[in-house]
């Protein structure tokens, strides 16, 4: 059970960092009242608090990643911790060990699958035990998309009283580039695979974050290619190797609703004819970050971020040809406006739901919570369209 009381509902831990201060604009904006600010440095965080125009009034907690004592008393004062700190596989194993230690709820940005399946392991029986609900990628990466496809599945069995067994996302429209920690956690993973050759294989494999269980063989999505049910051609998307291995452990850790052959893959879609092909080509050359130096604390503009969007069709296939499409749509960029607003509304929702612990995702532990909040307060769309 997830604990009930405690002296703050919600603690920002990383509220000094960029990301972190979108969170703290976010809460303080839909006007919750019992959370705090959370960071290594006492001075930082009084300055953010002030930059920010926040009321001085506004808790401040001081923790530091690389200190367990001083992690576990901040949990001890709070239902769920948001943490911003990234790269987690740097500074997150503390926090997320205090987490299941003391029965908090915790909801991260992580794209890390290594980490993320080291973290698994050594933490999710002591979350069961303690009700500690541990949810990774409450971001861009993976909320769309793996409350997209259980989003389509909903529909799928409504219609056809069967989930589809193929499943294609396919991004048609995105404006905003890749956030810097999202950079640094690309190069610290690669780094970590270079020491660790047992890391390369979670990252090659769909089933990374399934621990006992394989599925059938999965698309590779590394090549364009031609895709005759949207009728362009197709580049490889650069968040679809952890968005593909969530949504597998969300259909593994709900029993296989979507079914035990369930095959899903993610590409970016271009256009028609030759000029789709050349663009998909491109783009599969192309540095997927761009050649912008961006470093992790650093972000777009406000009207960058305002202007933002993002727009991901889900494709359901059965073997009789027939299908069911669902979209998925942001109001902002993916990296950090709409970012920011999904981990929050995460960490939110945790608040009002009662469900089991463990190492989850937000797919099997409140996808349908969520996505109503998300529709409501954080500028998403789930539309059916055929």
């Amino acid at each position: 059970m997830a604990k009930q009381t405690a002296e703050f509902d919600i603690i920002v831990y990383g509220a000094s960092g960029f990301t972190g201060r979108l969170v703290a604009e976010y809460l303080a904006a839909r006007g919750i009242t019992r959370w705090a600010m959370g960071g290594r440095s006492l001075t930082k965080l009084t300055e953010v608090r002030d930059e920010m125009g926040l009321p001085a009034e506004t808790p401040l907690v001081v923790a530091n990643s690389d200190d367990p004592a001083s992690l576990e008393l901040m949990c001890a004062r709070t239902r769920v911790v948001i943490t911003t700190v990234g790269p987690y596989q740097l500074y997150g194993p503390q926090l997320v060990a205090a987490c299941a230690k003391t029965g908090t709820d915790y909801v991260d940005l992580c794209g890390e699958p290594a980490w993320m399946r080291e973290m698994i392991d050594a933490h999710d029986a002591r979350a069961k035990e303690t009700g500690a609900r541990i949810v990774f990628s409450c971001g861009f990466d993976s909320i769309p998309f793996d409350l997209g496809v259980w989003f389509l599945q909903q529909e799928a069995n409504k219609r056809h009283g069967k989930p589809a067994p193929r499943v294609k996302g396919r991004v048609r429209k995105m404006q905003g580039g890749a956030s810097g920690g999202t950079i640094a956690s690309l190069t610290e993973t690669m780094k970590a695979a270079a020491k660790n050759p047992k890391i390369i294989g979670i990252l090659k494999s769909s089933f990374g974050l399934t621990p006992g269980f394989e599925g059938p063989a999965q698309p590779s999505g590394l090549m364009p290619e031609y895709d005759s049910a949207t009728g362009t051609w197709t580049a490889p998307f650069v968040m679809a190797p952890i968005n593909t291995k969530n949504v597998h452990r969300s259909n593994f850790l709900l029993g296989h609703p979507y079914g035990r052959d369930f095959v899903y893959d993610e590409m970016m879609m271009t256009t028609i004819g030759d000029a789709g092909r050349a663009m998909a080509e491109a783009i599969a050359k192309a540095n997927p970050f761009g050649d912008a130096k961006i470093l992790p604390g650093d972000g777009p503009s406000k009207e960058e971020r305002e202007n933002g969007f993002y727009d991901v069709l889900f494709i359901g296939e059965y073997p009789d040809g027939t299908s069911v499409r669902v979209s998925v749509s942001g109001d902002k960029d993916p990296g950090y406006g709409s970012t920011s607003k999904m981990i929050s509304e995460s960490a939110l929702t945790l608040l009002e739901t009662d469900t089991p612990g463990g190492v989850t995702t937000p797919g099997a532990v409140m996808a349908a919570p969520l996505l109503t909040r998300l529709e409501k307060n954080a500028g998403l769309t789930f539309l059916v369209e055929g």
